[in-house]
C-alpha cells in the first residue's frame, strides 16, 4: 500500500519563460493558471473544453498536467513539491 505523504503537496515550483522559477501555493497557481486560460494566444488542451469556466480548467490542469502552452517560444509549467519527507 503506497504511503498516503505520496499524494501530499506543499506547493509548486513554476517554470515560466524568461522568469526566474518561483514557489506558489496551489491557490496562487491556480489564478496564474486562470489568467493565462483568459488569453486568446494560449492554446488549451481539448480535454479542457468541457468545463465552463476558467476556475474549473485551471483545476484540472492542476490536478492532471504539468504545462500549459502560452504561445510561441514560452512555456510555463509547474511541479508539486513536499517540503518533508
Amino acid at each position: 500500500m503506497p504511503d498516503s505523504i505520496m499524494y501530499q503537496e506543499d506547493g509548486y515550483i513554476v517554470l515560466e519563460s524568461d522568469q526566474v522559477e518561483e514557489f506558489m501555493s496551489a491557490e496562487e497557481l491556480k489564478a496564474k493558471l486562470v489568467s493565462f486560460l483568459l488569453l486568446e494566444e494560449v492554446t488549451i488542451p481539448k480535454e479542457l473544453e468541457q468545463f465552463e469556466s476558467a476556475e474549473l480548467q485551471a483545476q484540472h490542469l492542476l490536478d492532471h498536467y504539468f504545462e500549459l502552452d502560452i504561445g510561441a517560444d514560452k512555456y510555463l509549467q509547474w511541479y508539486v513539491v513536499r517540503l518533508e519527507k
